[in-house]
């Protein structure tokens, strides 16, 4: 138990009490969505960040019919501009900032190394790491400032194996756990929690549908090597979210936690 807090405040798992505004990247569908919503029903405020406009606003009106405030800002995370802007907009829409969920990604070609077209490595690095970097900069600044914040970062559970024909979305994940580490130690004794969360197979766009990334034989051999035998849904990573951005695990720090379904058991 952290000093100054009740017995029932540690146990709680409501997340509204100490999270006002909260930044999502990624946010106009799957778990992006999923937890922005979920923030809503705390009764949080949520700036909503994408590069699908039609996704994002379709998030900010689900949000707004719970009764919370949410905003839609198109931005490309790999523009380390348009990632200052969040974080400017978000305090000045909102008068503060508590939480970033470092969300967006994209999934890349799937290719060996020797015929992996370099343009598509460079994107999917620049969204799915320098994305993340370029998003915690200022995030970590004005956190620095108020002495208090906590980070969530999405990596995956590909960023505990290797995966033939995904090295760049691998690296870039791998990078996602290193950089939440590194940056744990850096800031956590002033106040600021950084973790990763790794999904494992969720029901989201890069895995079912038309754009998903991965063919449909080879996601039937994903699910049959996971313990639970079905794909996760994004509500249940994002009740893992949540629980991050709650004074209920302030001693949880410089983690990467993987919600699979026991895929990594296997």
């Amino acid at each position: 138990m952290t000093a100054g807090a009740t017995e029932e405040q540690t146990l709680n798992p409501k997340t509204s009490k100490d999270v006002r505004a909260v930044l999502v990247t990624g946010g106009a569908s799957g778990i992006g969505r999923a937890a922005a919503i979920a923030w809503a029903r705390e009764g949080c405020s949520v700036l909503v960040a994408d590069v699908d406009d039609r996704g994002g606003a379709e998030t900010v009106e689900a949000i707004e019919k719970l009764g919370s405030r949410a905003c839609y800002q198109r931005a490309n995370v790999a523009d380390e501009r348009e990632c200052e802007f969040l974080v400017e907009r978000a305090v000045r829409h909102f008068g503060r900032l508590d939480v970033a969920f470092n969300n967006a990604g994209i999934a890349g070609p799937s290719a060996y190394v020797s015929k992996y077209p370099a343009a598509d490595w460079r994107r999917v690095i620049s969204v799915n790491l320098l994305g993340v970097f370029n998003s915690m900069q200022p995030q970590l600044r004005l956190f620095e400032s108020q002495g208090s914040g906590a980070i969530i970062n999405t990596a995956s559970v590909i960023a505990f194996r290797g995966v033939a024909g995904a090295s760049a979305y691998s690296a870039a994940k791998h990078g996602v756990i290193g950089l939440t580490k590194s940056a744990a130690l850096e800031y956590g004794r002033m106040g600021i929690r950084i973790n990763a969360i790794c999904p494992g197979y969720i029901e989201t766009p890069l895995v079912v549908g038309p754009d998903a990334a991965i063919p449909d034989r080879m996601l039937a051999d994903k699910i049959h090597r996971t313990g639970a035998r079905r794909l996760g849904k994004p509500e249940e990573v994002a009740a893992l979210v949540l629980w991050l951005a709650s004074s209920s695990a302030s001693y949880v720090n410089g983690a990467a936690i993987a919600i699979d379904g026991g895929f990594l058991a296997s």
